[in-house]
């Protein structure tokens, strides 16, 4: 489903990552969450592609849509 997230526990303990790579999905949805623009992010991260900033955003919403059953 979200095959451009990888998790390796050799690669950033674990954490979900880009395609194998040490930029976390948690770095590049805070730098959208504080405003900067795909491009700014791709010029930060030349490794990356729009593809793996698009899925990290579609990855988060799909974690956000998780269920939290309270007592």
């Amino acid at each position: 489903m979200f095959e451009r997230i990888t998790f390796d526990p050799n690669i950033m303990g674990g954490r979900a990552c880009i395609r194998g790579m040490r930029i976390p999905v948690s770095v590049i949805v805070g730098q959208v969450a504080h405003g900067a623009g795909i491009e700014e992010i791709l010029g930060g991260y030349p490794t990356l592609e729009r593809e793996d900033i698009q899925q990290a955003l579609d990855y988060a919403a799909w974690l956000a849509q998780e269920e939290v059953h309270c007592l």
